[in-house]
């Protein structure tokens, strides 16, 4: 089965899927409720996944879903510019910040035990079956004759956290920013693909581009659950990928109870089976498809990086590396005429 999930465009009308069947009768159709979820493209799987959970429970019976997928910074924007959503699924949290400056998230969003976070994954680096270039690290990305695929940091969310973990690879390991923008500089110029979303990238990489594809740990997976032929490396150094959720401020009141559900063992589960690592303890990971290793579906790499601990903030970084004018790692891009 061919790896093709059409990506809704943020300003294109959302898609309607009723995952809930619902009684005929006028009085039925009077119950039915309908939430807006707006998301970045990868997470559409799971949440698919969890919302048909849902359905089945007492809280979600006759809940109808209108969604919005695609790039997580062209999403967060159409939000502003108007959008509707009541529960936002974001790449990265300054896409969330966004909305609180828009006075459509409370600021209070990220102040409960998940800190805001609803989903996580790893970035790996995906290659063709039986890796014949040879890949088991990054520093053999900037060989030369390695042809990259990564999604956009100016609309993608995917790419910032690709970005950030390529960065670390080098700073963590003792490597100057000025050594860590080097190794980008290099890595940028073997770059021949540069989409918008990562859902993407690993529709530009399955179709036959590149020989890596910069990922979510969790895109790899559901690739290969798709069907497609695909290996891919935990290098010795990543990053963890948090991904944030939020409910606006004129939410339905059905996108409470959602949002706790989300973070449910139940939830979580759904999220685990899609090839995301659950946040949530005691949530099982056995027969997890499309992973090296069912005993061990999400194995610990060797060495984590995490935001809070190796680049402060989002708020900080944001500026530091993905500032429009002065970011480090926006000037390494720009300099490498990849983006458009």
């Amino acid at each position: 089965m061919k790896y093709r999930i059409r990506v809704t465009a943020a300003a294109a009308i959302a898609a309607s899927l009723a995952l809930a069947g619902c009684g005929g009768g006028n009085e039925a159709a009077a119950e039915t409720t309908t939430l807006s979820i707006v998301g970045y493209a990868v997470p559409e799987a799971a949440n698919k996944a969890i919302a048909a959970q849902w359905n089945k429970t007492a809280e979600g019976k006759n809940v109808k879903f209108q969604t919005s997928y695609g790039a997580s910074g062209d999403q967060s924007r159409a939000v502003v510019n108007g959008l509707k959503a009541d529960y936002v699924h974001f790449s990265v949290s300054s896409d969330v910040t966004r909305l609180v400056d828009a006075k459509l998230v409370d600021p209070s969003w990220n102040s409960g035990p998940n800190k805001g976070i609803v989903s996580s994954s790893v970035v790996v680096l995906a290659v063709r079956k039986g890796n014949p270039k040879n890949i088991k690290g990054w520093d053999d990305l900037i060989k030369p004759g390695i042809g990259i695929v990564t999604p956009n940091p100016a609309s993608s969310g995917a790419a910032r956290w690709n970005a950030l973990a390529a960065w670390g690879h080098v700073t963590a390991n003792g490597g100057t920013d000025a050594q860590a923008a080097e190794f980008l500089t290099k890595l940028f110029a073997n770059v021949v693909s540069l989409p918008g979303s990562g859902r993407d990238a690993t529709t530009s990489f399955v179709g036959g581009t590149g020989d890596v594809l910069l990922a979510y740990e969790n895109e790899a997976i559901l690739a290969t659950q798709a069907g497609e032929k695909l290996d891919w490396i935990i290098p010795d150094t990543t990053l963890l990928i948090e991904n944030p959720g939020a409910i606006t401020t004129n939410a339905n009141p059905k996108a409470k109870p959602w949002l706790d559900y989300v973070l449910s063992k139940d939830g979580q589960r759904q999220f685990a089976l899609k090839g995301f690592r659950p946040i949530t303890q005691g949530v099982s990971t056995e027969g997890i498809q499309g992973v090296p290793d069912p005993k061990n579906p999400f194995p610990t790499p060797k060495k984590l990086l995490t935001v809070s601990k190796d680049f402060e903030s989002w708020s900080a970084l944001s500026k530091k590396y993905f500032d429009e004018k002065n970011g480090l790692i926006v000037k390494i891009i720009a300099a490498s005429g990849k983006a458009k």
